[in-house]
């Protein structure tokens, strides 16, 4: 299904209905619907047309949205790219995907004034706000050409576009190498949002707050869903404390999806007790796995349900939701936690399994360890130009995640780490995972990740990369003894570093290869 069909459909029969609020400026259906149109038919008066890309480097805004969509609709493929990145990255995606055109917010993109004549391809430039104009010759604004352009009647997706074709394509962090162009299509899109409309129920009377970064599928895949249902967006333009808990409140926001690292600093507020939360319904995390003990404080403190995703760009991004089973909820307390924070059970899109080094499924005991593969109509056809990564990373249409996961005897699983992230020591696999939610029930502990240094006898020695909260004291030989306390003695940190702050992804995942490149690593592990 062509993806601009779920705007067309939802402005038709709902234009009244309140569609996005980002900051003063307020849509409805219909009006978000001409906006998109209007940018559509400038984007193909500059030439743009099926299968051209479109890069655009932006926080979160209504722009971002309708950029989404009037790509959609006249079939060209959209290239979100992280705005965090330096010049030399920007200038490698805009390059390696062939990007014509650029939309951008000017603050994000003034490293690129002086490289212009290092992208070539990129033959136009938006920009959405104030900027200097005299450093990007023939560039355009963004609400001058939807002043200025006419009226658009088509009211149908431009002809030829089919579910096959590509949408976006979505650069990876390229934590272990070249960023990787993952390619997403209309169906896999289409797809997605019927899943998540149905797995969380989700109606009109939703308001989504977008505040994991739009670049990124951790919200992007909310673009279609919330639309195709009429549901409201909500736009903070970045992760904040404040103004995160201020827009949950004032705009009466009933969901939306966090990174693990933000909610845990959400819950660490100091002012977090002070909010009205009446209107939510589901706080979701996703992106990387969440320590039991923050999600114990994060239903504390919101009083709503609470649902652990996992996904992958590769998979559009959902794999598994832990949403509890027909009658779990009124298993006690403790063990419904236990089942929340759980990565999940599979997500309805897709077929999926924890298969041994063999192949073979792991026994569902919730101690066997297995890698996560995943096949489906969500899953992405492939790398973008990467034909030998494709085969490699697609075998007989399964989804080679490179993730580490148990499988408990109810179907649910937990992942235990990333291939990469393990930690042998003395001969033995430690799973970071499991001794970060150690140090996460540790009072002073406000941020963990565990990594592995190189150590001439045992080959890796288990060390805690920590940040205290404010004003607590934290000692490390303590924290040790805690976590011996709780896990298996060998699984503890050895070492504990004390820090300001741990180095995150654009989309605020905690880094760890950063950490093993300034703690000492061996890089031909995790090169």
């Amino acid at each position: 299904m062509p993806l601009y069909n779920k705007l067309r459909k939802t402005a038709a029969h709902s234009p009244d209905k309140e569609a996005v609020v980002c900051s003063s400026d307020r849509y409805t259906y219909g009006q978000l619907k001409e906006r998109v149109d209007k940018l559509a038919s400038s984007l193909v008066s500059m030439g743009i047309r099926k299968n051209d890309k479109i890069a655009i480097i932006h926080r979160n805004c209504h722009r971002y949205l309708e950029t989404y969509f009037a790509a959609a609709k006249i079939g060209a493929v959209l290239v979100p790219i992280n705005y965090r990145l330096g010049s030399m990255d920007f200038v490698f995606i805009l390059n390696d995907s062939r990007a014509k055109l650029l939309i951008a917010q000017p603050d994000l993109v003034s490293c690129l004034e002086e490289k212009r004549s290092e992208i070539p391809l990129c033959e136009n430039i938006i920009l959405s706000g104030p900027g200097r104009d005299q450093k990007w010759p023939g560039c355009r604004r963004y609400e001058t050409l939807i002043l200025e352009q006419e009226a658009e009647p088509r009211g149908e997706p431009f002809p030829g576009i089919i579910g096959s074709d590509t949408a976006q394509i979505y650069y990876t962090s390229g934590t272990t190498g070249r960023p990787k162009g993952v390619i997403l299509t209309h169906n896999n899109n289409s797809a997605h949002a019927a899943g998540t409309i149905r797995e969380l129920k989700l109606t009109p009377t939703d308001r989504w707050l977008h505040v994991s970064p739009m670049f990124h599928l951790a919200d992007a895949w909310a673009v279609w869903a919330m639309t195709e249902v009429g549901a409201s967006h909500v736009m903070v333009p970045g992760f904040e404390e404040k103004s995160v808990l201020d827009a949950i409140e004032k705009h009466r926001v009933t969901l939306s999806n966090f990174i693990p690292t933000m909610l845990n600093l959400l819950v660490n507020y100091p002012r977090a007790g002070e909010y009205d939360y009446s209107s939510l319904r589901l706080i979701m995390s996703g992106g990387a796995p969440i320590a039991r003990e923050v999600v114990k404080r994060v239903l504390a403190v919101f009083g709503c349900d609470y649902i652990q995703t996992y996904g992958l760009t590769e998979t559009s991004p959902f794999l598994t939701m832990s949403i509890l089973k027909e009658g779990m909820e009124s298993l006690p307390f403790e063990e419904r936690l236990n089942i929340m924070a759980t990565t999940g059970r599979p997500f309805e899109t897709v077929r999926l399994k924890v298969v041994d080094k063999n192949g073979e499924d792991v026994l569902p005991n919730g101690e066997d360890v297995g890698e996560i593969i995943a096949k489906g109509e969500t899953i992405t056809p492939g790398y973008w130009e990467l034909p030998e990564e494709t085969t490699e990373r697609i075998v007989d249409g399964w989804l080679h995640t490179r993730d580490l996961a148990v499988v408990n005897p109810e179907g649910y699983v937990t992942i235990v780490d990333r291939m990469d992230d393990v930690i042998i020591t003395g001969g033995e696999n430690i799973y970071s995972v499991e001794v970060e939610d150690a140090l996460y029930a540790y009072p002073g502990v406000l941020e963990a990740a565990v990594i592995g240094l190189p150590d001439p006898v045992w080959g890796e020695t288990v060390t805690a990369v920590v940040v205290p909260k404010e004003k607590e004291q934290c000692d490390a030989g303590d924290m040790i003894r805690f976590c011996k306390g709780r896990i298996a003695p060998f699984k503890a940190p050895k070492k504990v570093i004390f820090t300001d702050m741990l180095p995150k992804t654009g989309s605020a995942k905690i880094c760890k290869y950063k950490l093993r490149q300034k703690y000492g690593s061996n890089a031909g592990k995790h090169g």
